[in-house]
C-alpha cells in the first residue's frame, strides 16, 4: 500500500487490507443467492472491495474520487467486463432510474453526505457501507439511543449494523475501528404517502427539544389529553427521552395521535 499523503489524508482514505474482511463484506452486501442486477460501489480505491463484489453482481459501476487511483483500478479489473470503472465524485452521480444496490467503503468523513444520497435515490433498494463504527452504532439503536434520521426514515428503511471490522485491517490505520452499516428498503412501506408526512411532521417535533422534553414537544401540536393517552398506548412515561424512544413505539405514538 502507498504511504498516505496530503491528498488521500484530504479524501478520507483508509483503504481495506484483509481479503477475509473483504469477502465477508462482499457476502453480506450480497445476501441472496441470486446476483444483484445493479451494484454502485462508492470509493472503489485500489480494489480491494471491487474485487470481490464482482462475482456477486450482474453489473458493477466502480466509482473512485481520486485520480491516482482510476488507473489502477481500471489495470486490475480489465478482465472483467461487467465491471465498470468511473473515475468522478459518487455524489456527483444522478441515482439511476432502475432498481440498484450500493456497496464501499465510505471515507468516514463523507459518511452523512452518501447516506444522505442513498435515502434520496427513488430506486435504491439497498446499501452496505464501511463506515466509522460509532455511526453505524448510533444509527442502528445499538446504544440504546435513536437518532432523527433512523427513526424519521424507519417506515421505509430498515436499518442494520452486520459487524464490527478491527481498524488495523486498513491501511493507513484510523483511530477507530468501523463498522457494516446496512440500510434496507422495505418492500412494503410500514406507512403510505400521506400517513408518512404527518409521520415526519410527528417526528421531528418530537426531536426538537421544544419545551424541554418529548411530550412537552408534542403538546405543542397535540392536546395533553391525547398526548398522554398516546403514551399510555405506546407504553411509555412521560419522562422518557426522545432518543429512548424506539421506532416502535413512535409507530404506536403516531397511530394514537392520528387516528
Amino acid at each position: 500500500m502507498a504511504r498516505p499523503t496530503a491528498t488521500s489524508r484530504a479524501l478520507s482514505q483508509n483503504f481495506l487490507a484483509d481479503r477475509a474482511t473483504a469477502e465477508r463484506f462482499a457476502r453480506l452486501a450480497a445476501p441472496q443467492a441470486r446476483p444483484i442486477p445493479l451494484l454502485l460501489e462508492v470509493g472503489a480505491g485500489k480494489g480491494a472491495l471491487t474485487v470481490p463484489l464482482a462475482r456477486h453482481c450482474q453489473e458493477l459501476r466502480a466509482y473512485e474520487i481520486d485520480p491516482r487511483l482510476v488507473p489502477v483500478l481500471r489495470g486490475r479489473l480489465s478482465g472483467t467486463p461487467h465491471v465498470r470503472v468511473v473515475g468522478g465524485d459518487f455524489l456527483a452521480l444522478r441515482p439511476p432510474r432502475t432498481p440498484f444496490s450500493v456497496a464501499g467503503n465510505v471515507p468516514f468523513s463523507r459518511t452523512a453526505a452518501v447516506v444522505d444520497w442513498c435515502l434520496r435515490a427513488p430506486a435504491l433498494t439497498d446499501a452496505t457501507l464501511l463506515t466509522q463504527l460509532e455511526y453505524a452504532r448510533k444509527r442502528t439503536g445499538d446504544y440504546g439511543n435513536w437518532t432523527l434520521l433512523t427513526v424519521r426514515s424507519w417506515p421505509r428503511y430498515e436499518w442494520l449494523l452486520l459487524g464490527r471490522v478491527d481498524r488495523r485491517d486498513f491501511r493507513p490505520v484510523p483511530r477507530v475501528d468501523a463498522g457494516v452499516l446496512r440500510i434496507e428498503r422495505r418492500a412494503t412501506p410500514l406507512l403510505d404517502e400521506a400517513a408518512y408526512r404527518s409521520w415526519r411532521s410527528l417526528v421531528e417535533l418530537g426531536f426538537s427539544g421544544v419545551g424541554g422534553s418529548l411530550h412537552a414537544s408534542l403538546r405543542r401540536a397535540h392536546p395533553r389529553r391525547r398526548v398522554d393517552a398516546a403514551f399510555r398506548a405506546a407504553r411509555l412515561d412521560p419522562g422518557a427521552l426522545v432518543g429512548e424512544v424506539t421506532p416502535g413505539r413512535w409507530l404506536r405514538l403516531h397511530e394514537a395521535l392520528t387516528s
